[in-house]
């Protein structure tokens, strides 16, 4: 048994030094391993009798627990002060301000439509509107039935819209019988809205749509829109045409001369297009305007009865209006870009010009 505490006292003497993993290991190997001084300790116990087996067996047993335990104990106390030099030896002073390492580091920075989008997102939150989202893959009812475009209309054509397989073939069509597509208008999240709410209600939804266009500086196969829409009752034009104005004057922080003229589209009437007089060239002609010196907007007018139907809507106690925004456009009027391609390029010369984080 003095034995036995003896060996205690010179390992724990022995252990309290060490720093390294390594040393651990092999200290503990030289008490507990094959050949270990406790090891050789328990093989004697073969040649003592049954009541000396029975006193010290069991402390010896407990030794070599106790250095099985402590060796793991010190083991995680080094792996900590490895890792507490590691960090402090990496520490990095967010807090230097040499100018040397301020000029290398590089920012990220946002698109600028993102910081449009958010611009107005945030305008319309202040109006009381809530920011909806939807699905890139629509079918036939959200993109074109619910907005009163029946099935010959010529948005269908297979030149405007992006169709799954060929949209003749029935065997493209989903468990709904519907066909699939790549929505051509976010138009689809106010179908989603009107059926997901009960008026009155005031929304904008925007995100990217799919159109198989030609590209050239004002006109993109993938671009953005943000749509928008109020309902309830008694709404009329002039409601629509004080919350136009007012996005306008908000993002460009100044007066801008628009004009409203009668425009057709399926899902509104009447119908206006809202133009916006061309700060690319100040009126005068570019290929932004197509030498008009005016650019289409603002597409808008009053909620068409049917698709307040198609969304669950009693048209005859509620009515009220929406609109889409082109994003993209909106984007080149505010900081003076005269190619919509640049908004889709990739370019970080070109993303760096903006705002950063």
């Amino acid at each position: 048994m003095v034995d036995l505490e003896k060996i205690k006292e010179k390992f724990l003497a022995s252990l309290s030094v060490l720093t390294k993993e390594a040393e651990v290991l092999n200290l503990k190997s030289e008490y507990v391993g094959k050949n270990g001084a406790v090891s050789e300790i328990l093989k004697s116990l073969k040649d003592m009798n049954a009541d000396e087996r029975k006193a010290f067996g069991p402390k010896a047993n407990e030794l070599k627990d106790f250095i099985q335990d402590q060796s793991t104990i010190h083991l995680s106390k080094i792996e900590v002060l490895e890792i507490n030099k590691k960090l402090a030896e990496d520490r990095i002073d967010i807090s230097l301000t040499d100018q040397v390492l301020v000029k290398t580091i590089k920012h990220g920075g946002f698109h600028p439509r993102t910081l449009v989008q958010q611009e107005i997102e945030d305008i319309f939150l202040s109006m009381g509107f809530d920011v909806l989202d939807g699905p890139h893959i629509e079918d036939e009812f959200h993109n074109f039935e619910a907005l009163n475009i029946p099935a010959d209309h010529p948005a269908r054509d297979m030149q405007d819209t992006f169709w799954f397989h060929d949209p003749h073939d029935e065997e493209a069509k989903d468990k709904t019988g519907k066909k699939r597509l790549l929505r051509s208008h976010t138009s689809t999240i106010q179908v989603r809205g009107m059926l997901g709410r009960k008026p009155p209600f005031r929304f904008i939804a925007p995100g990217i749509v799919f159109r198989s266009e030609r590209t050239d500086a004002s006109h993109e196969m993938v671009f953005t829109q943000l749509e928008g829409m109020m309902i309830g009752k008694d709404i009329s034009v002039a409601n629509l045409i004080y919350f136009m104005k007012t996005i306008l004057a908000e993002i460009f922080k100044k007066d801008v001369e628009v004009r409203l003229r009668p425009g057709y589209f399926p899902f509104v009437e009447p119908g206006f297009e809202l133009d916006i007089r061309c700060l690319i060239c100040s009126g005068t002609g570019c290929s932004v305007c197509k030498q008009i010196g005016w650019v289409e907007l603002l597409p808008c007018g009053m909620v068409h009865p049917n698709v307040l139907k198609a969304g669950g809507i009693d048209s005859d106690v509620y009515n009220g209006f929406a609109f889409g925004l082109g994003l993209d456009r909106l984007v080149m009027m505010k900081y003076g870009i005269d190619d919509i391609r640049h908004l889709q390029s990739g370019d970080l010369r070109f993303n760096s010009q903006f705002k950063l984080f």
